[in-house]
């Protein structure tokens, strides 16, 4: 999936851009739930939670000065805003990738405002918005990649891109948190953050033996039909960490994509082990009702999970340490249950 087109290329999009849907309904962004510990996370220099500055930030896009530790922050990329609450500090403006409304930040994090940020759209941000919030630093750090996106941004606020080799929407949570936390000067905050979610996976993961060495899929549906993620997708990574191999036949066909669309024909590429469906803007019916999906082995040996719960989707495609954290205590009893 190199090179898609049409309606290949707009189920991909719609991934990308809700990414789990809630999958929440954005339910396959690359964006980020990458394996914390694995990635760069982007060259800076600067004392971080010494207080000491400037800070100097190298992204795939440009090198960003910080010159003065930030007192408005706007965060735009997919969990940007989740990380720098995580990491103690409030955005003024934020974008809600996940659709939840309200503040923009899923339940792990409800209250986590003192007073509620502006949101500002995903795909087509309002820069006049952003103008208006007067930010010192723009977080941008999971996101598309887009050369004429930054430079836009930059000639507002110092802006934090996608780190070296990221590709688009698929920044690791250790890249995230760590460009973040140095940007905002909470670095001794973010490595903490890190562990604790290196420390849940662990558990998670010696709780569920049975993980070790099975296959696993995890596959969207939307208007235009199934689609699976690859390794470069965060949620793959999750399944990685706790046990679970990715077919090499959904990483061939994605290339370096984070997803690849599925045909009819090549529907069975969706069996595994255990297979995990996230609805984008459809309804696990919706998901459910294909006679061809109903085929796929691991489906009709009921094996395969068709996730309803917006939240536990959110959880699962928001790639955020507080999400991370809150989806560990959930997940991984379903997925036992599921593979018998």
């Amino acid at each position: 999936m190199n090179q898609t087109t049409g309606p290949r290329r707009r189920l991909r999009t719609l991934l990308a851009t809700v990414g789990t849907a809630a999958a929440a309904a954005l339910v396959l962004a690359g964006c980020s739930a990458g394996s914390p510990s694995s990635g760069s996370s982007g060259s800076s220099t600067g004392a971080g939670d010494s207080g000491a500055y400037p800070v100097t930030i190298t992204t795939a896009l440009g090198t960003t000065t910080i010159d003065s530790a930030p007192k408005r922050v706007v965060a735009l990329g997919w969990g940007d805003a989740e990380t720098a609450l995580a990491l103690g500090v409030q955005p003024v403006g934020a974008s809600d990738w996940l659709g939840f409304g309200g503040d923009g930040v899923g339940p792990w994090l409800k209250n986590a405002y003192t007073k509620s940020p502006k949101i500002i759209g995903t795909l087509e941000p309002s820069y006049e918005q952003i103008v208006a919030l007067k930010p010192d630093v723009i977080l941008d750090v999971n996101s598309s990649g887009d050369q004429a996106r930054y430079d836009k941004l930059s000639k507002i606020a110092p802006t934090v891109a996608v780190p070296k080799g990221a590709k688009n929407y698929a920044t690791t949570t250790k890249q995230q948190v760590t460009m973040i936390a140095k940007a905002l000067g909470k670095v001794a905050k973010g490595k903490q953050l890190l562990t604790s979610v290196d420390d849940a996976f662990t558990a998670a993961k010696k709780a569920h033996p049975e993980f070790a060495g099975k296959s696993a899929v995890i596959g969207a549906f939307t208007s235009e039909g199934y689609g699976a993620y690859s390794s470069n997708d965060t949620r793959v990574q999750y399944m990685q960490r706790l046990g679970f191999t990715q077919p090499k036949k959904i990483d061939d066909l994605a290339g370096d994509q984070f997803s690849a669309s599925l045909s009819d024909e090549n529907l069975d590429l969706l069996d595994a082990d255990l297979t995990v469906i996230l609805p984008i803007f459809q309804t696990a019916e919706q998901a459910s009702a294909s006679a061809l999906f109903q085929k796929v082995p691991s489906v009709e040996a009921g094996h395969a999970i068709v996730v309803s719960d917006k939240d536990v989707a959110s959880s699962f495609s928001a790639g955020t340490v507080p999400a991370i954290l809150w989806s560990l205590k959930r997940l991984p009893d379903e997925f036992q249950a599921k593979l018998g």
